[in-house]
């Protein structure tokens, strides 16, 4: 037998107490009698002075004695270890800390409702047991090592806070599963509402989990999408597009309101069925850099799902160069793009300040620094030409590529093309059976796209996807529109930013306030930042320049708060979450209970003795 609370024994000085109390003399009054006769022996003992007598064994002394004893016992809280308790158990914590952990189902939140469970977990630790603690937020972060200090404990779970970013539990489950690894007594304890991304992926054979789920109810709408784009019709006009999602079983109606630097401009009414969805456009006239803010009006279990910003700055058209000998179908495409202003040349001028320049089978004095669309040409420091190839086939394209959206390529024919290889940071996106026949890719904050065959040398520009692939390249290359996105973010996302030549880091301040100091390679020349896991406005200042960018949830995962009373492990079974676990036997319970008993029995021997 082993004690929780050792230190509880020292009430049992309470024993001499009691026994000293049966040593003392009663205390005698003076009475007026008529004769003494029948008081003999009394007054015989009120004769001895000494305050003390001899100690008479009695049935209520050992009922009192036998109570507090069981009184102590209960308070040093003995138990019963199991041969691995002789050893002490690894526990491994898991705290979500995703956006949806933020709503107030559970008062005062889910969060500290399942920081209060750590915590009671950390108190019920034994001296042996050793606790690791892991965070899952925006990102998985190890709080505390394995320690069986228990303060340590404590202050890592008080500095734990929820991020307002998704939650995905994978990386966290992976990483206690390779702690507890080979300790068959170890167990993961896992504190979340289940709100996660899909977790069939996972192998979760032999793992010892047990799941805490916290979390009543999902009543909740929130802000799944947001978008801002200039509009095609009126280039000094900001199209807003606006999605929410109603999580609850009951149908409501919100008040979408559009602010334009704290100012509200127009407001429109959502109607949402059980679990449903409704969207909203707003129009918005940007002829100055301001900062939009959409909100959903009322009141739901999760605020941080209830608003996001967006940094609007005036359209610029983009400039774009066309290097070509003469390709009627390439101009036509190009032509009719919006928001582009298109020029021609059969080479390079000496004055480069395109944001796009368009290679068509030419090879320029020199290339331009900045993003380049290239067609049937192989650069030598980019592409390096090793043969040619004769009608290849097109076997495979990455549809899934923004430059691939809506076009499909199966009825294109091609007559030759070079076998090339494209450096390592080109990626493949239409491959013949060897060789790639186009490819794309970033470094140093440029973008290339390359195709190695002439679209005139092919049935391509009789297609209907010649033009929606030049559209969705001159998309993905817009410097102008690619701006525009990276200000929009969601929570947990890097935020990218070219850096003028000879800036190396810059500071940015958060939506809290805090402000925090980023170091930038100068020889990629871009800011990378990868700490969003607040929503809200960021300002970035580095030289004299200072941008704003804006971090937002517009997660429906989140915003279904629904509570998962199980988590389906692995990709073909569906174990139960929540298993029992057969802990240690506390006896404190037993013995407080016959501690009550005797004491019931005392007070009935008592009142029978003295009737």
């Amino acid at each position: 037998m082993s004690f929780l609370a050792p230190a509880a024994f020292v009430f049992a000085a309470a024993l001499p107490a009691v026994v000293f109390f049966y040593l003392l003399k009663r205390r005698r009054t003076t009475t007026l009698v008529s004769s003494t006769l029948l008081w003999e022996r009394f007054l015989a003992e009120a004769r001895v002075s000494a305050p003390f007598r001899k100690l008479r064994l009695h049935a209520l002394l050992f009922f009192q004695l036998l109570a507090v004893s069981l009184a102590v016992l209960a308070l040093a809280r003995p138990y019963l270890p199991s041969g691995a308790m002789l050893q002490g158990r690894l526990h491994v914590v898991i705290l979500d800390g995703s956006a949806s952990m933020q709503a107030t189902d559970v008062s005062p939140s889910r969060f500290e409702a399942a920081r209060k469970k750590v915590l009671e977990l950390i108190r019920a630790m034994r001296d042996r047991d050793r606790t690791a603690l892991i965070l899952a937020a925006g990102h998985t972060e190890v709080k505390q090592s394995p320690t069986s200090n228990k303060a340590r404990l404590r202050a890592a779970a008080a500095e734990c806070r929820p991020a307002d970013a998704a939650g995905d539990l994978t990386e966290a489950l992976r990483l206690a599963k390779s702690l507890v690894r080979d300790r068959p007594d170890a167990r993961i304890h896992l504190f979340s509402d289940g709100v996660t991304s899909d977790l069939s992926g996972f192998e979760s054979q032999g793992l010892r989990l047990l799941y805490h789920p916290i979390g009543v109810r999902a009543r909740n709408v929130g802000l799944t999408a947001f978008e801002a784009r200039a509009d095609p019709e009126e280039p000094g006009r900001a199209v807003l597009f606006v999605k929410c999602l109603n999580a609850s079983s009951n149908a409501t109606t919100r008040r979408i309101e559009l602010y334009a630097d704290g100012r509200l401009l127009d407001t429109r009414a959502a109607e949402l069925g059980p679990r449903g969805e409704a969207a909203a456009v707003f129009a918005l006239p940007v002829n100055r850099p301001l900062l939009a803010r959409v909100r959903l009006a009322g009141s739901d279990d999760l605020a941080a799902d209830d608003e996001a910003w967006a940094p609007l700055a005036p359209p610029r058209p983009a400039r774009v160069l066309l290097i070509t000998q003469g390709n009627p179908f390439l101009e036509k495409a190009l032509s009719v793009l919006p928001n582009i202003r298109l020029a021609a040349a059969p080479d390079m001028p000496e004055k480069d300040d395109f944001d796009i320049v368009v290679v068509d089978n030419v090879i320029p004095r020199r290339w331009p620094e900045g993003n380049v669309l290239a067609f049937g040409v192989a650069p030598t420091n980019v592409v390096r030409v090793v043969g040619s190839l004769e009608q290849p086939p097109i076997a495979d394209w990455q549809a899934s590529h923004p430059l691939l959206r809506f076009v499909r390529l199966e009825n294109v024919r091609i007559a030759k093309a070079v076998a090339a290889q494209p450096a390592r940071w080109l990626l493949p996106i239409i491959e013949s059976r060897e060789h790639p026949l186009a490819a794309a890719g970033e470094r140093g904050g440029r973008r290339w796209v390359w195709t190695a065959f002439d679209p005139l040398e092919s049935t391509w520009p009789l297609r209907v996807s010649y033009p929606i692939f030049i559209a969705n390249a001159v998309q993905w290359l817009n410097p102008v529109q690619r701006a525009g996105a990276q200000r929009l973010l969601r929570t947990g996302e890097p935020f990218r930013c070219p850096l003028p030549r000879g800036i190396a880091q810059a500071t940015i301040r958060r939506p809290s306030g805090a402000e925090q100091t980023v170091e930038a390679d100068p020889a990629q020349g871009e800011l990378v930042f990868g700490g969003t896991e607040e929503r809200g406005v960021y300002t970035v200042r580095f030289g004299t320049n200072q941008v704003r960018f804006a971090a937002n949830l517009l997660s429906a995962q989140e915003t279904d708060l629904r509570p998962r009373p199980e988590l389906a492990l692995g990709r073909h079974a569906a174990p139960p979450s929540v298993r029992r676990s057969f802990v240690d036997l506390e006896l404190w319970r037993w013995a407080a209970a016959l501690g009550l008993l005797i004491l019931l029995a005392e007070w009935w021997y008592y009142h029978k003795r003295t009737v």
